[in-house]
């Protein structure tokens, strides 16, 4: 029987085992990764340099951004070495790192996610007390619980799952250190110390979730009831991005968390982990830019400043 303590390195899942195939993966993911980052990245600068966009709803847009490029940052371009230098090999440490940094960014999202949706319910259902609920220090408090509440998350369940004998072999059959492919290679009288652990964040996101489904009630509550058609348009507009962001991120972690063994398998696991590691991140600045003129007008701006400084 081998232990977790005695595990030197964790080999991979490779997305293909032809040379054509692994560089083929490896342009795909850097076309992914590549658009990710401008998106990003173009979503932080505009709002860090446009003050009208210096508002809570833009502060915590900048923080989702940040979040999003840390998250896909963690996995894809390990994924992406690999298949260019054609080894599935990574450290003990190195996966350790891996699921910490992935689980913090990832919680940490779905946690801010929650504050954003308290922000629209108080923008709309309560305007008259908009910047009193919502001023720049308690925006700030929020945004550092919604990182802090992932930071313990993250060191929790890292600590738990490597704390844990692994006794099946260090074949993960993932492209990156994930915890559930991890909980395989335990040993049986071993995965009941994880449970408990696992209980406790559910019901953390069960309560996150019902909570975003609350504050969305309400404010379709309210929403429905303005008079004017112009008004109900900029309300739906304001909500519409955050509501499509939650649905992706929700849909696609459930699907790879909860779905049923039966339909279970590496193909399979391997297409569910890209759908909420990789596209999330990806789609994101695209799903808050494309309805929002506020932030399609601070690109431009952006882009004629970055052509204007080149010529």
């Amino acid at each position: 029987m081998s232990n977790s303590s005695f595990l030197t390195e964790f080999l991979h899942l490779t997305f293909a085992d032809k040379r054509e195939l692994q560089l083929l993966h490896f342009s795909l993911f850097l076309g992914v990764y590549l658009a990710a980052l401008l998106g990003n990245v173009l979503i932080i600068t505009a709002v860090a340099c446009d003050h009208r966009l210096h508002t809570p709803m833009y502060f915590f847009l900048l923080n989702l951004s940040i979040l999003d490029f840390g998250s896909i940052s963690t996995t894809v371009p390990r994924s992406m070495a690999s298949s260019l230098w054609n080894t599935r090999a990574i450290s003990f440490s190195g996966c350790a790192t891996q699921v910490f940094l992935f689980l913090f960014f990832i919680s940490s999202e779905y946690y801010l996610l929650t504050v954003m949706a308290y922000d629209h319910y108080i923008a709309i259902c309560r305007p008259l007390h908009y910047r009193t609920l919502m001023a720049s220090r308690t925006c700030v408090k929020m945004a550092a619980a919604a990182w802090g509440s992932g930071f313990l998350n993250a060191v929790l369940h890292t600590g738990n799952t490597f704390s844990i004998p692994l006794c099946q072999g260090n074949v993960v059959e993932q492209f990156f250190c994930e915890i559930p492919q991890l909980l395989r290679l335990s040993c049986s009288d071993s995965y009941f110390r994880k449970a408990g652990v696992t209980m406790v964040s559910f019901c953390v996101a069960c309560g996150c979730f019902v909570f975003i489904v609350l504050s969305y009630v309400q404010i379709f509550r309210v929403v429905l009831r303005i008079p004017s058609e112009k008004g109900r348009h900029k309300a739906f507009s304001m909500c519409l991005p955050h509501l499509t962001v939650v649905s992706l991120f929700v849909i696609t972690a459930v699907f790879a968390y909860l779905k049923p063994p039966c339909i279970s398998s590496p193909a399979l696991e391997l297409v569910v982990a890209v759908l909420y590691s990789v596209v999330p991140p990806t789609l994101n600045p695209v799903i808050y830019s494309m309805r929002n003129k506020e932030i399609k007008e601070a690109l431009m701006k952006l882009v004629q400043r970055i052509v204007f400084y080149q010529s």
